[in-house]
């Protein structure tokens, strides 16, 4: 099921599982989604072991969650959820960017570490971090002494409709981010969290200790900035119209953090593949609807009447 040559070790992945509930000229759908989960995904299909910890409800939307991880081979990890699953509506803004709302049990996400979940985290070669509500401070003291010693790889990934304290959540978001492997961080997450200035935020964040920062800037392409150096790549050009941008960033943090399971680089001229190949799967994963991760050979094989993973 994996569409590239395994790769050594395991990940971890912690944060949002929820429906995204797509309501357009075309009617209302519902996929399964949420920044991490789609990360979790995207690391299974190239060919990483991975584990999911986030919170799942016990109601027919938690099923259609645990059935699509399943069918992914992604093991779960759940973490309680009194609210029910997370829910995400999901509509195109006048500029053609999704606007979500969130039910309360996304507003009100929180996870905790079973024995299970704090055995994988400390067999992990990486653990990745997306969409996590750093505003709540017992959240985050939870996650550092769960994932006290791991790797860490974070997207801080803000959504306006479940934050409840910017001020809090960057001093979370920080709290975590120092001295972690990666951190990914977007012209969005500068617009929300800081004052936009994309550069000064990597500079900040290289500050903070972090081995490598992955700066995106939409159709600007990327940034890969490390000890060995700063890399830089375009969006990639491929085949096909662009369908859906979101999960593209998912898309290229799943690509990056696959290559750091085993160790960072050593050298720029590996960052710059790594970026470059991260870039060619978000842009493929762009050419279709939903979070999945596509790379440009899926695609390939779809257009030659192959289908599957």
């Amino acid at each position: 099921m994996s569409i590239e040559t395994s790769v050594a070790g395991s990940v971890v992945v912690i944060g949002d599982a929820l429906i995204d509930e797509i309501r357009d000229d075309s009617g209302v759908r519902e996929l399964v989604g949420g920044a991490a989960l789609n990360v979790a995904v995207g690391l299974r299909r190239l060919g990483v072991a991975t584990t999911l910890i986030a919170m799942v409800g016990a109601d027919e939307a938690g099923e259609h969650i645990r059935e699509y991880l399943a069918d992914h081979g992604v093991r779960l990890i759940e973490s309680a959820a009194p609210h029910g699953s997370s829910r995400a509506v999901v509509q195109r803004a006048a500029d053609g960017e999704p606007d979500y709302v969130f039910n309360e049990a996304a507003r009100k996400r929180s996870i905790r570490y079973s024995d299970a979940a704090r055995d994988a985290i400390a067999e992990a070669g990486l653990v990745a971090i997306s969409c996590f509500p750093f505003d709540v401070p017992a959240e985050v003291d939870a996650l550092l002494e769960a994932a006290a010693g791991a790797r860490l790889a974070i997207d801080p990934n803000p959504r306006t409709g479940m934050l409840s304290d910017r001020d809090e959540f960057v001093k979370g978001f920080e709290r975590a981010a120092a001295g972690a492997a990666i951190v990914k961080v977007g012209a969005d997450d500068a617009a929300i969290l800081y004052d936009g200035d994309l550069g000064a935020l990597r500079a900040r964040l290289r500050d903070l200790g972090v081995g490598a920062v992955l700066a995106t800037a939409g159709a600007d392409g990327a940034i890969l900035e490390t000890d060995a150096g700063t890399a830089a790549a375009p969006i990639s050009d491929l085949p096909g119209r662009v369908v859906d941008t979101v999960g593209a960033g998912d898309a290229t943090l799943s690509a990056v953090a696959a290559g750091l399971v085993g160790g960072s680089p050593a050298r720029l001229v590996e960052w710059r593949a790594l970026l470059t190949r991260a870039m060619d799967i978000a842009a493929a994963t762009c050419r279709a609807e939903g979070g999945l991760l596509r790379t440009p050979e899926s695609l390939a094989e779809a257009e030659r009447g192959v289908f599957g993973s």
